[in-house]
């Protein structure tokens, strides 16, 4: 395929009609998916002129994982005021640490202030996208077959939209209810059950000790213990919120503070690790002051370095654990059977229902709707080494694609919004940029793009992340696709700026090459 250079770009403009040139000045959009990244990209475009857009989306509300996870005591980890666009400030949140409906709700106003009402189209769930080589745009099939043209495919999946289910023997033999943490069953009465929950991440956390006080019994099986921290969460009181309305300023300066302080808690992941050990010593204080079983203490002190998986917080976590009638099991789990589980020791665990808080297939990006790119090439192609994505937003072979939330952007200490507002500038200048090579597509070049990679997986080698745990940043590989291995600034400034050198403008209709 020849690459349309500056100087062919020139030549050419002369004769583009004015349909030709329209179309590229004004290219139409699709946007995979309507949680926070999918949301934001559409204002963002709607605020700049870009119009011709249509977000799709496999439900039917918004919402992305806040939508999903409706699990009782479901909840943020970071702050609210900085859980939140950055232009669009709440005043009135009602805790320090917002609650899975308020969230939603939020994401709600936005998209009746905005108007996004109009672009979106619920159960619309993507089955495949397929560049085509010779008109330069998308070809996005649904799943009930209708096919949608589209000058510029961005797509904001998410990393935490499809639940990981428990590989275990026999599970689909049990004859009681099962159902996955996030796609909670409400029509379910818990009280009075046997209860078996499998995994105690950052799901369960919140869910079992909202459960734990309904069930007769809960069987918890771990199979590798969190380090878990108090959550300096409590309401806003009405003062606070009238001052963060009345005064702006100081919602703003708030805001600020939230991100250095959890800013600064990266030099503990990526530099500095010993740092963390204050953290430990914190958690394993707080086990020993709210678990008086001596059994349950020994098995709720991780044996691996704090921050190599995810940290969670958690006020009521140890004392659901605590409880009498909550068993916690760390003996493996053999199989399942028509009545329970049963651990490798042969103790078999009777059940009413099993709870599956087993997380998401994280480094599955896009899963699993199958994209195609240049001459033919799959997107499982490309990354059958492990994901990677220019800046995390760009794929070499798949031109005017954008990736929200891509390989590398995921974040330990601070919040993924910010790292999405820093993608919506950088996109929005990759459609300014074609707006100079009429009719063509981008494609961010390999080496370029390998370079890009290379950094992001040394600077992750010496992290507290690749300390020797099993975590769900690490691929089937063992790679590191899924963390930003650095400060949000260094990626902010990062994409500043496109450099039109880092991509090929593809003209379309001529042969690859």
């Amino acid at each position: 395929m020849r690459i349309l250079t500056s100087k062919d770009h020139n030549n050419n403009a002369g004769h583009l009609n004015m349909t030709q040139a329209s179309r590229r000045e004004h290219p139409s959009i699709l946007i995979i998916g309507t949680g926070f990244g999918g949301l934001g990209m559409a204002i963002k475009l709607k605020l700049a002129g870009f119009t011709n857009l249509t977000l799709l989306e496999k439900a039917d509300r918004v919402g992305g994982t806040w939508r999903d996870n409706t699990y009782p005591g479901a909840a943020c980890d970071v702050q609210s005021h900085f859980y939140s666009y950055s232009f669009e400030p709440k005043h009135d949140w009602s805790r320090k640490f917002g609650l899975q409906g308020e969230i939603l709700g939020y994401m709600k106003h936005c998209v009746e202030k905005y108007r996004l009402g109009d672009h979106i189209r619920f159960q619309a769930e993507v089955q495949e996208a397929t560049f085509d080589d010779h008109s330069n745009q998308w070809t996005v099939t649904l799943a009930n077959g209708e096919q949608l043209t589209a000058d510029v495919l961005i797509t904001a999946t998410g990393q935490l939209n499809q639940p990981a289910w428990p590989k275990l023997d026999g599970l689909d033999r049990f004859q009681g209810r099962m159902f996955h943490s996030a796609r909670w069953d409400h029509d379910y009465d818990l009280t009075g059950k046997r209860v078996a929950v499998i995994g105690t991440g950052a799901s369960a956390i919140q869910f079992v000790p909202e459960i734990a006080h309904k069930v007769e019994q809960l069987d918890l099986f771990q199979r590798s213990a969190a380090w878990v921290l108090p959550k300096p969460d409590r309401p806003f009181k009405r003062w606070e919120q009238t001052l963060f309305q009345k005064l702006p300023l100081w919602d703003r300066f708030y805001r600020y503070l939230i991100y250095w302080k959890n800013e600064s808690r990266a030099l503990a992941f990526t530099k500095f690790s010993g740092l963390l050990e204050y953290y430990a010593n914190q958690a394993k204080r707080e086990a020993r002051k709210r678990v008086s079983d001596p059994a349950k203490l020994q098995k709720i002190i991780p044996d691996y370095k704090i921050g190599c998986k995810r940290i969670l917080i958690s006020n009521d976590w140890y004392p659901a654990i605590n409880r009498p009638n909550v068993n916690l099991i760390t003996d493996p789990i053999e199989r399942v059977n028509e009545t329970g589980v049963i651990t490798r020791e042969g103790q078999h665990h009777p059940a009413d229902a099993i709870i599956c808080g087993t997380g998401f297939r994280a480094s599955e990006f896009l899963s699993p709707i199958r994209i195609t790119g240049r001459d033919g090439k799959t997107l499982n192609d490309a990354w059958q080494n492990g994901a990677a994505a220019f800046k995390g937003i760009t794929v070499s072979g798949f031109p005017n694609m954008f990736m929200l939330y891509g390989p590398n952007t995921n974040l330990a200490h601070n919040s993924i919004l910010y790292m999405l507002e820093s993608q919506f500038r950088y996109v929005l200048e990759c459609l300014e940029a074609l707006e100079k090579y009429p009719h063509s597509a981008m494609d961010v070049r390999q080496d370029r793009q390998d370079r890009f990679t290379q950094v992001v997986q040394q600077g992750l080698e010496d992290t507290v992340w690749s300390s020797g745990c099993t975590s769900w940043y690490l691929d089937a590989n063992g790679r590191n696709t899924v963390n930003w291995p650095g400060f949000t600034f260094t990626y902010r400034f990062a994409t500043r700026h496109v450099d039109t050198a880092d991509y090929q403008f593809l003209y379309p209709g001529q042969p690859p090459g």
